[in-house]
């Protein structure tokens, strides 16, 4: 049960924040272009702190699970040890 709470505490202190600043990094990115001529950002409500627009089904969801269920099922890369 001790694993648990460090897992939720693992959490809270590395993902929450990091959600964040990439969010916010993203949503300057597009207050730039908009600052610089280009509309698409704000036209695609990206614009925003709010996480949820910057969800790209592909790139956020759909790669990063087909590359965390590969490593799953080789187990990664194993080497032999050499003496």
């Amino acid at each position: 049960m001790d694993s648990f709470y460090h897992a939720i505490q693992t959490i809270c202190v590395y993902a929450i924040p990091l959600i964040f600043a990439i969010t916010l990094h993203e949503s300057a990115h597009g207050w730039a272009a908009g600052r610089l001529g280009d509309p698409t950002a704000t036209m695609l409500g990206r614009v925003t702190i709010n996480p949820i627009p910057h969800i790209d089904p592909i790139g956020t969801i759909a790669v990063p699970g087909a590359l965390l269920l590969m490593s799953a099922l080789t187990g990664g890369a194993v080497f032999p040890q050499s003496a």
